[in-house]
């Protein structure tokens, strides 16, 4: 029999507004007398709040301990969830192979069950792992796939992941334009959901747009904005992959000094975590700041371990740059026949991967060979492919490099003309990339000009007030031959002045000490108000932590579609809820609840939880089929959970609810407690009174519930609803919403769609509330057949 200890230590954990931890998640796991659907949530959770992203391999472990369980209690979209996080595991490693190895594992049970969401999860994942190989276009049609299931769904964090993944895809392959508009819409969406990760990655990638086109200040800005709350979330990856974008930065303006303290703390990153491709691409970073330095032992040495690892992943674009990049060391010591093996290679695989940064770089290399070897004619013909693709683009970065390189190659050809033109060009590139260094060291040489100004100045009011001194000087001696005489009288009144002096310290220093505590005083107030912050900090985490628990109980928005046209409008009063709604589909029905439980907030949301689980106990454990018996079953669920008995100061704590089951024949079977149920068919309502009696204890017998049955006809739309919306004050008299004008207001909407009368329940409500404080929660649902 299923036991509730769980939502009693949710309780607990509510009123006292703790931090649930990876312990209260072992204690979960643990108990044998959980749920297997609670157990298994508990077991995925801390693999993923506690190790997937540090320690990767134990996060395998514990996703292996949740797919053994769920395997052996034939849970599959658990064992699907346990896939998913053994592939991420490998993932975050590096380890491409393995991971998608297990990612489409995960697909396939996905799509056995017909789980879109979890479909596009999968499809997602395995595109991520092909574009961090560089397979650009298989990961644009995963990701596509995803986007599109996604955009079904209505689900917008996962809408505006894909984008960003789509935006990054279209930057590396130097399609600019199409990578900000992505990237664009991906961030709008992540700040209007307040997802910090989603804001983070896509001020990344924005600001490594503007690199490669050489806006500097604008990259630094989003490479900062980015690293900043990466540090906030502690999400070591992000942070390592920022501090090489901003090394980047440096890098480009020639501060080697910063960018390899940068890219040195970002290996350092990158090896605690065990990322294989963050590390390969910080030896690749470090490697290029030695090779800019002249140390060519060192690149290479750098480069070579770089090439090693992205071979060993499978990472094509970071093996294209790896070769590049040993083709530039030897180039430099002139074995050009090596030079131009590695530059081939490289460019063979930026053609293949569609990379036309690379491609413009690896031809202008190419072409720097074949010049310095005197084959003219191949060098003008590989470093103008160069340079066109590179301003097809908009790549700064190549266009400065191909133009530098045209302008020797048609100087050795006597092309004057051309060779200014290009110069110019190389000029204006190179001009566009140092503009920030430009005006910091206009704005030093103005600050050093207003200095040198004012201390110019200073000193010649200094001589001026000099040569006053000395004639005072001269003036005072012969005052003071003639003012002997009042020597005596100038000392008794200096001893006078002393006196005085001598009290006024002892006045000051009594003035002092008190001065002193109060000061201390106020620093203890301060001190007590810091804590009480810090509490309310810590408080109002806790909730935010209870709000995402609740969420997760509510129905996820493919549950939701198993219904016909129909809306869910929920508006709890606090951060979390007493009202919640719930839907199941089970034995070819499907169950739907609208619930109002004891309470608000904090208290509501624990009642919440209870009435949730035990729903899901009575119709997917038990099997009872009858909204009624459900309401019956519950009752008793409540009455045990929260030890109620018939004793004096027994709270009397429950829900009020409706419960309908649907199947597509067409029959609607419900239960009512306290709240009714109201059909509208043809412009009139049909309502259904509630039985007087809560979901849970209540004085007096406990009576069955009623049974409800109606053959539904097309058009039937039903409406469930807890007090919320016709109790709340507002208004010109600030009175209550009331019942006959929530009637009103639905039968006035029966001709809009489904999505057009949630808005207009909305908007009702905001205009009718003004700035009136929300006295409830409020939560409506409306279903048409």
């Amino acid at each position: 029999m299923l036991r509730l200890t769980l939502i009693t230590s949710l309780c607990l954990w509510l009123t006292m507004a703790s931090a649930v931890n990876l312990d209260s998640l072992w204690g979960v796991w643990n108990d044998k007398s959980q749920p297997d659907t609670i157990r298994l949530k508990a077991i995925k959770k801390i693999a993923w709040d506690g190790y997937v992203f540090s320690q990767p391999d134990s996060a395998f472990y514990f996703a292996q301990l949740q797919y053994d369980y769920a395997e052996s209690v034939n849970n599959k979209k658990q064992m699907a969830n346990a896939l998913n996080t053994q592939g991420a595991s490998f993932f975050f490693r590096g380890d491409y192979a393995k991971a998608i190895n297990y990612y489409t594992k995960s697909l396939k049970i996905h799509e056995e069950l017909g789980d879109k969401k979890g479909i596009a999860g999968s499809l997602h994942n395995i595109g991520l792992i092909y574009k961090n190989q560089g397979d650009n276009a298989k990961a644009i049609d995963y990701f596509t796939r995803s986007l599109k299931i996604y955009e079904e769904l209505g689900n917008k964090q996962r809408i505006a992941i894909s984008l960003n993944n789509i935006g990054t895809i279209y930057s590396d392959q130097g399609d600019y334009a199409k990578a900000i508009e992505y990237l664009a819409r991906s961030l709008e969406i992540h700040e209007e959901l307040g997802d910090k990760y989603g804001i983070a990655s896509s001020l990344n990638n924005i600001g490594i747009i503007y690199n490669q086109q050489g806006d500097l200040a604008k990259a630094i800005e989003y490479y900062t904005r980015c690293l900043k709350i990466k540090e906030e979330l502690g999400a070591k990856k992000g942070i390592s992959a920022s501090l090489i974008n901003i090394g980047n930065v440096y890098k480009d303006q020639g501060d080697y000094a910063k960018a390899i303290d940068y890219y040195t703390k970002s290996l350092t990153i990158k090896e605690e975590i065990g990322d294989k491709k963050g590390i390969a691409a910080s030896l690749n970073n470090i490697g290029l700041i030695y090779k800019n330095q002249g140390d060519n032992a060192k690149a290479i040495k750098y480069f070579t371990r770089s090439l090693k690892i992205h071979e060993e992943i499978g990472n094509k674009q970071g093996i294209a740059m790896s070769l590049n990049n040993i083709g530039l060391i030897y180039s430099g010591q002139g074995d050009y026949a090596k030079a131009i093996d590695y530059y081939t290679r490289s460019l063979k695989i930026y053609e293949e991967l569609g990379n036309k940064s690379g491609i413009a770089s690896s031809l202008n290399n190419i072409g720097m060979i074949y010049k310095q070897q005197g084959d003219l004619a191949k060098a003008l013909e590989k470093i103008t492919k160069a340079l066109s693709i590179a301003k097809e683009i908009g790549d700064v970065i190549n266009i400065k490099a191909a133009s530098e390189n045209l302008c020797e190659t048609y100087k050795k050809l006597g092309k004057h003309s051309q060779a200014l033109e290009m110069h110019e060009l190389y000029i204006e590139m190179r001009d566009s990339m140092l503009s920030i260094e430009n005006k910091e060291a206009i704005i030093q040489q103005e600050f050093k000009y207003k200095y040198e100004k004012e201390q110019v100045l200073a000193d010649a009011k200094h001589q001026e007030q000099m040569v006053l001194s000395a004639e005072r000087e001269k003036r005072q001696q012969l005052i003071a031959y003639s003012a002997g005489g009042g020597l005596v009288m100038v000392l008794l009144f200096a001893f006078f002045i002393l006196n005085r002096l001598q009290v006024t310290r002892r006045q000051k220093k009594v003035i002092e000490e008190q001065k002193q505590k109060v000061e201390e005083q106020k620093q203890v107030v301060e001190e007590q108000k810091q804590k009480v912050e810090e509490q309310k900090k810590d408080i109002t985490d806790s909730i935010r932590y209870a709000e995402n628990i609740q969420k997760a109980l509510l129905p996820a928005e493919e549950d939701l579609s198993l219904l016909p046209e129909g809306f869910v409008l929920f508006q709890p009063k606090d951060i979390v809820s007493g009202d919640f709604y719930w839907m199941k589909h089970h034995n070819n029905k499907v169950y739907f609840a609208a619930c109002d439980c004891t309470g608000h907030g904090v208290p509501g949301a624990f009642m919440s939880m209870i009435g949730s689980s035990l729903l899901d106990e009575a119709v997917v454990e038990k099997g009872i089929t009858q909204p009624n018996e459900i309401f019956f079953e519950v009752r008793k669920g409540f009455i045990n959970a929260l030890k109620q008995t018939e004793e004096a100061g027994t709270q009397k704590d429950g829900m009020d609810a409706v419960l309908c089951s649907w199947n597509k024949n067409g029959t609607l079977e419900y239960s009512l407690a306290y709240n009714p149920l109201m059909l509208i068919r043809k412009g009139e309502i049909l309502e259904t009174k509630a039985d007087k009696q809560p979901v849970g204890f209540h004085t007096g017998a406990q009576k069955p519930f009623t049974h409800h049955e109606l053959k539904l006809q097309k058009g039937d739309t039903v409406y469930l609803f807890s007090d919320g919306y016709p109790d709340q004050f507002g208004g010109k008299k600030d009175k209550k919403f009331m019942m006959k004008n929530f009637k009103k207001l639905l039968l006035s909407i029966q001709d809009k769609t489904m999505n057009e009368q949630k808005a207009i329940l909305e908007t009702t409500m905001a205009e009718w509330k003004g700035d009136t404080e929300q006295v409830d929660d409020i939560l409506v649902m409306g279903v048409r057949f």
